[in-house]
């Protein structure tokens, strides 16, 4: 396309879970639901199109080995977009990915920075590793380096007792989190564990990945605070893999860990009822592939939440959630365009038939 040419998508417009259009318009790369007066040059797509899908929790730039080269990270921001997901909220990198903002061709990216861990209590070469003391000062630096997140790493196995367990004192938590607020920036925490999660969200935290260990007691905690979770149960589907390799050596991690994964859907299925907001995120670029969106989505249907709440954990709910446009008048056009209505079968979200990137289509 032309910087003059014009999109139609024709068909069906998914702008909202109960704003349903009949159509749009691409024009200089925003979005109209007006036909433009004496539009020429116009390229016609038909289908049911969603607003470019989101990955709340991605990383681009990261493999299981650390940082990677930009000709990886491109790869996997490719990948990603394939698959639709045009914005991703990059849940910690220790990669440098600012050039990608340049591309007109590659997903947006909302940063957490690095992920901040406490010594040896984490993935080798993905985090700052430190000590409490420090916790601050880090977290003011990431909340400086991203955008509008910062992600710490809430509990890991510890080596000494063999089991998963909270890695921040409470007061330095808050202190962390103040300051991140202070700097206009949320906060968001890794946790599998139960014992990790009411001392974060009293302590003001915003979000939790995974939160494998919300219970009863938790729950309606995370309601009444408001803290969203980012359950990425196609990560969490690795839990009896990851246990089978630490049975010998660390046998109470082990079986924690297959516990957990036993009651992932009605983890999930609890939080979503309790009225705790959940969003889509794969964990793709540490040991888990890039484009994996559809699939989350899939796994929130199968935990039992409702396919249009499900779809809005990646499209309507997620963007607003993360401050992005939709499919508004005049927002950027980022779109996926599929053959079929998504409400009636999420598995066709698997199969975008177009991909339009900032006005363009990409795929």
């Amino acid at each position: 396309m032309s910087d003059s040419a014009v999109l139609h998508i024709k068909g069906r417009v998914l702008a909202g879970p109960d704003d349903v259009r009949d159509g749009l318009w691409v024009v200089g790369g925003r979005v109209s639901y007006e036909r433009p007066a004496g539009a020429r040059d116009v390229t016609t797509i038909e289908g049911w199109a969603l607003p470019g899908l989101v990955d709340a929790h991605c990383h681009v730039g990261l493999d299981a080995h650390g940082a990677v080269d930009e000709a990886t990270s491109e790869k996997q921001a490719l990948t990603d977009r394939e698959a639709g997901t045009l914005l991703i909220r990059d849940a910690g990198s220790p990669a440098d990915t600012r050039w990608i903002d340049d591309r007109e061709d590659l997903p947006r990216i909302i940063r957490a920075g690095r992920h901040i861990a406490r010594t040896r209590r984490y993935i080798r070469n993905f985090a700052h590793e430190i000590e409490p003391e420090d916790l601050v000062a880090y977290v003011a630096q990431e909340a400086k380096r991203g955008d509008g997140w910062v992600k710490l790493v809430g509990d890991w196995i510890d080596r000494e007792t063999g089991d998963l367990a909270s890695c921040w004192p409470r007061g330095a938590v808050e202190a962390a989190i103040a300051e991140a607020h202070r700097l206009g920036a949320r906060v968001t925490a890794h946790c599998f564990a139960e014992e990790s999660l009411a001392p974060l969200v009293e302590a003001g935290i915003d979000c939790i990945e995974h939160a494998t260990g919300l219970t009863e007691e938790t729950i309606p905690l995370f309601a009444e605070r408001d803290v969203a979770i980012v359950p990425t149960l196609v990560n969490i589907a690795t839990f009896p893999q990851l246990a089978a390799g630490g049975d010998e050596k660390y046998p109470r991690w082990a079986d924690h860990m297959r516990r957990l994964h036993e009651r992932r859907y009605d983890t999930v299925r609890a939080a979503y009822d309790a009225g705790v907001r959940v969003y889509v995120g794969t964990d793709a670029g540490g040991s888990l592939a890039h484009g994996l969106v559809a699939q989350e989505v899939g796994e929130l249907v199968k935990a039992g939440i409702p396919a249009v709440e499900a779809l809005s954990a990646t499209a309507w709910g997620a963007r607003e959630w993360l401050g992005r446009p939709g499919l508004t008048e005049g927002a950027p056009a980022d779109l996926v365009v599929y053959e079929s209505d998504p409400r009636e079968d999420v598995r066709v979200l698997g199969t975008p038939r177009r991909v339009v990137l900032r006005g363009r289509v990409v795929s």
